[in-house]
């Protein structure tokens, strides 16, 4: 029988990060709400109830496990970790505890990871990248030799011991000593589970499930999850069950996926079995499911429906499901035949709406498992040095130098499965202070700059969107890459600069701050750069060659494949790439040349649309990290003109109604590009090719332009007033860029952002003018003037106060 929902537990208000069900009639759950739940129920068919709500403190909780009865405890314990660093111990019986039974104490940083032997030793893995053996609840092992935070542990025994890292690697104890490490993931491994009678499986974000023997040989891989994979559990039959970030639990039998359940919510956290072969889920709606074989413990036909109508009703990114032509695709009859394998994934047109069905073989039906857009974003968090944040930050301090990490954690906020834009509910956040201070420290920075770093951390975690929305989407994966808020990324006074849409900050490192007046700082002149640097340079490199392989295969698309001098020069592009974008890389690559830029020109030159645009986004990359293999006579002119021929700007020009999604993500990586382009020391002076950029730019349909794309245009208009803030060019050429300006600002009615960056373009123009001696007459000033006070009232201060300075300087 195929599994079906059994129970929906709720009472979380935040993702539920762990899960534990030690029996039949209790599960454990933990939360980023700052509680841990016990649910019980009389009997194996009766209904769960919270039975205790174990509440220790006000920061977030993410593992929990379960310790046998005791005289004192006759319901037995539950132990829980999180961000307090400390292991509690809490008796289950009825009501709500706030004071555990015991406390552990000896971590430094968050635990996250849990496990208990049968005897009742007890394992716990932290951010601080150790796992400690307790026993009587006693410290007695420490267990240090990972170089990341520890994201899984198993106590085999009391004397033996499995651990798991950000740092790939898994590792073998006995009692304190590390006897053997298993390597073989790509990526952090964030669940362990014992497998009776063959060792124990891992999962990790590189997607993968491995089956090990203890003496290290990989069994097998498990290969279905289309994203990380966070937890895993055994059930009594043998039979592996996993979880992840792709919204589904897995059950696995002889190496196979047998069924996928999927859930109505981002992330499945956290996966547990129960011994009468139930599994129970965690996941990021805050909801804790549990499934069930057994038919007689399988909940209403209302309630079933109900769910399955709830999985319906989500929206999925198309790059999770495939590529999507629409008018290709069949009507609802193709559902009328069988599946050819388990969790084969079907797409059907049904009026409008492109439907996602996945093949369910234990019950030898279609399942409709949501609605397919183009985009979707995604709750995962982001990971620096093995830990775990809901904010990464790029910080430049020096010119020429690698950008910093400031990674922050908005400990107590809670995450929804909305469609639509998402306010964070903040209950206890991080400290930005203490946020600030550990990077100023750990980077030898002077702490004067704490009120800074302390404005930006404000600035830049008010919010975040996590359906259908604007945000900046990984055209490879499908993902979110950035967990930063829209509406409060600009230029600001404290010299901070926040992109929405790359994650790109900027923190001045230059002189100690003045002591802040109470008046308001001038914004204007302001000329930091703005870049769109970050990247997933290995999806891109895959993608690329998948098109490129795609291409070869097809005798009639052959001729359009790669060579192999070709793959040569890419390939040399995409290793600097990788190296120069590396957080960990200490080499110095060598410097791509004007030899790429032609291959790059080539490829675009003759590919079809559709596929050009991880070529795009390599143009973006070596424009940003290279500046100087344009540099040759008329070789900006060549590649700005291949690449408006490359996003199809003449056809997006010839009155069409609205762009396709290739054109969409080729005009925006355009944009990007020509923003990188400008950078500092770029000869805005020399040649035409800033002339000719103007002028076909001048040609755009602003009301064709989705949001995300209009940001890129408006921070060209940017990065060209700072350019010239220190670089005098024609007079032609600044007619054109006010002439861009103005009709930017006369276009865009309801985003903030895009007005924002477009006045402070036309705030610096004005004022390198001014300091010149080159003012603007009275007919432009009056038009300005006059475009300024046309404006929507957009509920910024920063645009008011910027449009009363360039009024001032006008």
């Amino acid at each position: 029988m195929p599994y079906k929902l059994s129970a929906t537990l709720s009472a979380h208000s935040s993702d539920v990060r762990a899960v534990a069900s030690p029996t039949e009639t209790i599960v454990l759950s933990a939360s980023r709400d700052s509680t841990a739940i016990s649910w019980g129920r009389p009997s194996p068919t009766s209904p769960f109830t919270p039975s205790s709500i174990l509440r220790a403190g006000s920061k977030y909780v993410n593992a929990v496990s379960y310790l046998s009865p005791s005289p004192e405890a006759p319901q037995g314990y539950a132990v829980v970790g999180g961000q307090d660093t400390v292991v509690n111990i809490f008796a289950l019986g009825p009501a709500q505890k706030e004071d555990p039974e015991y406390s552990l104490v000896g971590h430094t940083d968050n635990v996250c990871a849990l496990d208990v032997s049968q005897s009742g030793t007890i394992i716990s893995g932290s951010w601080d990248k150790t796992a400690k053996v307790w026993t009587q609840f006693q410290l007695r092992y420490d267990l240090k030799g990972h170089q990341q935070a520890v994201w899984a542990v198993i106590a085999i025994d009391d004397e033996q011991f499995l651990t798991a890292s950000a740092d790939k690697t898994i590792k073998y104890w006995v009692q304190h000593k590390m006897l053997r490490t298993y390597e073989g993931h790509k990526d952090a491994v964030r669940g362990l589970t014992l497998i009776p009678d063959i060792g124990f499986a891992s999962c990790s974000n590189d997607s993968e499930i491995k089956v090990w023997t203890m003496e290290g040989d990989v069994v097998y891989a498990l290969s279905g999850h289309t994203s990380f994979v966070y937890s895993l559990s055994v059930l009594p039959s043998g039979e592996i069950v996993s979880g992840g970030e792709d919204r589904s639990v897995r059950v696995w039998r002889d190496g196979e996926c047998v069924q996928a359940i999927v859930h109505p919510a981002i992330s499945v956290w956290a996966v547990s079995t129960m011994p009468n072969g139930d599994i129970v889920s965690g996941c990021s709606d805050g909801v804790v499911r549990v499934f069930t074989e057994s038919q007689d413990r399988w909940a209403s036909a209302e309630e079933l429906k109900a769910f399955e109508d709830k999985v319906a009703s989500q929206t999925l990114p198309a790059q999770q499901v495939g590529d999507v032509k629409k008018s290709d695709l069949p009507g609802p009859d193709a559902l009328l035949q069988p599946g050819k394998k388990p969790e084969e994934v079907k797409m059907i047109k049904n009026g409008d709406v492109v439907e996602a069905h996945q093949w369910d073989s234990a019950a030898s039906s279609w399942q409709k498992i949501g609605e397919v857009v183009d985009a979707v974003g995604s709750g995962r968090k982001q990971l620096y040095n093995g830990k775990e944040y809901d904010y990464v930050f790029d910080v430049d301090v020096q010119e020429g130098a690698p950008p910093l990490k400031l990674p922050f954690n908005a400990s107590g906020k809670s995450y929804y499965t909305t469609a639509q834009w998402a306010k964070f509910d903040v209950l206890v956040a991080e400290n930005p202070y203490a946020a600030a201070q550990r990077f100023l420290e750990q980077n030898e920075l002077s702490l004067n700059y704490i009120d800074e770093v302390v404005k930006f951390i404000e600035k830049n975690t008010e919010g975040v969107s996590l359906g259908v929305s604007n945000d900046y989407v990984d055209p490879y994966t499908g993902a979110s890459r950035y967990q930063a808020s829209a509406s409060s990324a600009a230029p600001a006074p404290s010299s901070v600069y926040m992109d929405p849409f790359t994650g790109a900050n900027r923190y001045s490192g230059a002189p100690a701050p003045t002591p802040v007046q109470p008046s308001t700082p001038k914004t204007i002149p302001y000329a930091n750069f703005v870049s769109f640097k970050q990247a997933n340079v290995q999806a891109m490199q895959n993608k690329l060659y998948q098109f490129n392989e795609a291409l070869g295969n097809e005798i009639s698309t052959s001729s359009l494949a790669m060579d192999r001098e070709e793959l040569v020069v890419i390939e040399e592009a995409f290793t600097y790439l990788s190296q120069v974008t590396s957080t960990t890389s200490r080499n110095a690559p060598a410097q791509l040349g004007s030899s790429h830029v032609d291959v790059i020109v080539q490829i675009l030159d003759r590919w079809p649309a559709s596929q050009r645009f991880p070529m795009m986004d390599l143009s973006r990359l070596v424009v940003a990290y290279c500046a100087d293999a344009c540099a040759p006579p008329g070789r900006r002119e060549q590649f700005f003109a291949c690449l408006f021929k490359a996003s199809d700007w003449t056809e997006v020009q010839s009155g069409q109604e609205a762009m396709s999604k290739a054109q969409q993500a080729n005009i925006l990586l355009l944009f990007r590009t020509i923003a990188n382009c400008f950078q500092e020391g770029t000869p805005v002076a020399e040649g035409q090719w800033v002339a000719q950029v103007f002028e076909v730019l001048s040609h755009t349909p602003y009301t064709l332009l989705t949001q995300t794309q209009r940001v890129a245009f408006a921070t060209i208009l940017f990065n060209f007033s700072c350019a010239y803030l220190k670089t005098s060019v024609a007079e032609e050429v600044l007619n054109q860029h006010l002439g861009l300006v103005v009709q930017l600002l006369r276009s865009n009615k309801d985003d903030a952002e895009v007005t924002y960056r477009t006045l402070v373009a036309l705030g610096n123009v004005v004022y390198s003018g001014k300091t010149r001696g080159t003012s603007l007459d009275s007919a432009q000033s009056a038009e300005l003037r006059k475009v300024m006070s046309a404006l929507p009232t957009f509920p910024d201060d920063r645009i008011k106060n910027v449009i009363g300075e360039i009024k001032a300087l006008l």
